[in-house]
């Protein structure tokens, strides 16, 4: 399979920084099929979105972020969560619907948060999410800091109307905010080209005088690169930017969503030739920075973890009665 992937050209990282993105995209990656797993054995109720195939676009971007930055996504954010640091215990035993998990076992898949790793949660209506950080970018400029903000959202919720209410508010007010459109080429099922009469999503901030680009989404450096120069952007009080990335889910919308909608050999040619997981591996093994051997042994730590954090998901007692009563706001 290796001879009909992207060429690896030299990258433009050291070593260290290599094999942190290639950990932590395969630590979600794992993650998430072991979450595919416990839902298919009833373990994981409700809704539940996986990542696998986009891991790229967040661990490149939060190779870019500084302490005190924040992100809020959709409902597609187990990756986000794993990748911003949140410790993967918590993000199984909340999709377990147990007490050990970062919502008391009530919030599930869809309704994680975590002040101390300023993830800001992930939302289940669609679009929602973005003025939510446009607010966390509009509390950094009111407070004088540099941080910036990133509101993760899909080509489907690009079409959303609170998005351009949110658009014109951030540019009106420089806003220091970076709207991430993962774009995975289906929304919930339907292609892009068949779903917005402007495909190219990254252009869609023109009118109110946003910046933009597209980004190779299955390339962790190109999306490192992009990442920094929007950040750079942000923190000179430039106002918002929008970074279009141009990704791929190998798997349904969620659990329930059997992806009838496009072929078996698109996805396997998408797997076999644009996985960013495997792209970092080339590179690796390519400029002799680590051996197959060494790889593997990075595969079995992270399977490791992930099985710890399903049996401690497991082992986590369900949210008592009296939690029926706690955190009600209406």
């Amino acid at each position: 399979m290796a001879a009909t992937r992207r060429a690896s050209a030299k990258p433009n990282a050291s070593k260290d920084e290599l094999l942190a993105y290639y950990r932590d995209m395969l630590m979600i990656r794992r993650f998430e099929e072991k979450a595919g797993q416990l839902y298919g054995m009833g373990l994981i109720g409700g809704f539940c979105h996986l990542y696998i195939g986009q891991e790229a676009v967040v661990v490149g971007i939060e190779a870019a972020t500084k302490e005190g930055d924040q992100r809020v996504t959709s409902y597609r954010d187990h990756g986000h969560m794993l990748a911003c640091g949140m410790d993967p215990k918590g993000v199984m035993a909340e999709l377990t619907g147990r007490e050990g998990g970062y919502s008391r076992g009530k919030g599930g898949s869809m309704h994680m948060f975590s002040s101390e790793k300023k993830f800001y949660g992930g939302h289940g209506i669609v679009g929602a999410q973005v003025p939510i950080g446009a607010g966390l970018a509009f509390a950094n400029w009111y407070r004088g800091n540099d941080n910036v903000s990133f509101a993760y959202f899909g080509d489907g919720a690009a079409n959303q109307g609170q998005v351009y209410e949110t658009f014109n508010i951030a540019s009106l007010w420089k806003l220091p905010c970076i709207f991430v459109i993962e774009n995975n080429q289906y929304a919930m099922g339907t292609s892009l080209k068949r779903g917005s009469s402007t495909p190219a999503l990254y252009t869609r901030g023109e009118a109110f005088g946003i910046p933009g680009e597209p980004v190779d989404g299955m390339d962790v450096l190109a999306v490192k690169a992009a990442a920094e120069k929007a950040i750079a952007h942000c923190r000179a009080g430039e106002g918002p930017y929008i970074l279009e990335m141009n990704t791929y889910r190998y798997r349904g919308h969620s659990m329930s969503d059997p992806a009838k909608y496009r072929t078996r050999e698109e996805v396997q040619k998408m797997r076999e030739e644009r996985d960013p997981i495997d792209h970092v591996r080339d590179m690796l093994v390519a400029g002799e920075l680590a051996t197959e051997d060494e790889l593997k042994g990075l595969d079995r730590e992270t399977k490791a973890i992930v099985n710890e954090a399903a049996q401690f998901a497991q082992d986590s007692p369900e949210p008592g009665e009296a939690e029926l009563w706690t955190d009600v706001y209406a």
